[in-house]
């Protein structure tokens, strides 16, 4: 039997990046996997993968910015597979902004991003799960910077420090609904969108990542596999009555002092 035989995980932000190595990771593990993005040249092939693979799969259309969107997929996603047992919130923006020179329109838009879209997602799957009385489980991708961060990234620690709290009331207010909510404060990871973002805002060439990898304790940037198989982890009956927790998935202690 494998870790998510027959359960139907939904995963935002799921056409690249640490979403779309979850989705490949979850359908690896038995479930059927529903993805959103707002691109669907990669959904589609995402989907297209899966389903080749042997894999039931869907992709929706979806800017989590806007909630109605956001609840128009989840509502999307129950009339095809019947019901969400397992959510991950990967869905992000790491636009850059200082306390300083951060606009309104920057900061609503991470907040849109990166807080209130994850609520109201998590509001229709839970929702379902409560009327069904099944239990279930959600993982929120945050970030190690929820804890203090960068001083380029003031909004986007304002947003995934809102998350981080949620994840917990989130977690405490569905406890006895057996419903598991964790999340994972993750660190500096090898992605498409990180790659971009390094181009963008930090002037970074094709060695980025090499020179990146040997300025850090195990040589080498977070890699989204390996994060993705945590989150089965998390999403499964494996990992016990683990709930709102933060999980650091970092390569710094922090804390730590040299």
């Amino acid at each position: 039997m494998t870790l998510l035989d027959g359960r139907v995980v939904l995963v935002s932000g799921g056409t690249q990046g640490v979403g779309a190595a979850v989705a490949r990771a979850a359908a690896r593990e038995g479930a059927s996997v529903a993805v959103t993005g707002r691109r669907p040249e990669p959904g589609n092939a995402l989907v297209d993968e899966l389903r080749a693979a042997g894999g039931r799969a869907a992709y929706v259309r979806c800017d989590v910015a806007d909630v109605p969107d956001a609840q128009a997929a989840v509502r999307t996603v129950l009339a095809e597979f019947g019901r969400v047992d397992c959510l991950v919130n990967a869905a992000g923006l790491t636009a850059r902004g200082t306390l300083l020179d951060t606009t309104p329109e920057l900061f609503d838009q991470h907040i849109a991003i990166n807080l209130r879209g994850p609520f109201f997602l998590m509001q229709g799957v839970v929702a379902d799960l409560v009327a069904r009385k099944s239990p279930g489980t959600v993982v929120n991708i945050i970030s190690s910077s929820e804890l203090g961060g960068q001083p380029y990234l003031a909004p986007y620690v304002a947003a995934k420090a809102g998350l981080a709290g949620l994840t917990r009331n989130a977690a405490h207010a569905h406890r006895w609904d057996r419903i598991r909510i964790n999340g994972l404060d993750i660190g500096w990871t090898d992605t498409e969108g990180e790659d971009a973002t390094q181009r963008a805002f930090h002037h970074a060439d094709d060695a980025w990542r090499e020179r990146a990898g040997k300025a850090l304790p195990m040589g080498k940037l977070s890699q989204a596999d390996e994060i993705a198989d945590f989150v089965v982890f998390l999403l499964s009956d494996r990992s016990g009555v683990v709930t709102g927790s933060i999980i650091d998935w970092d390569q710094n202690i922090f804390g730590g002092m040299d």
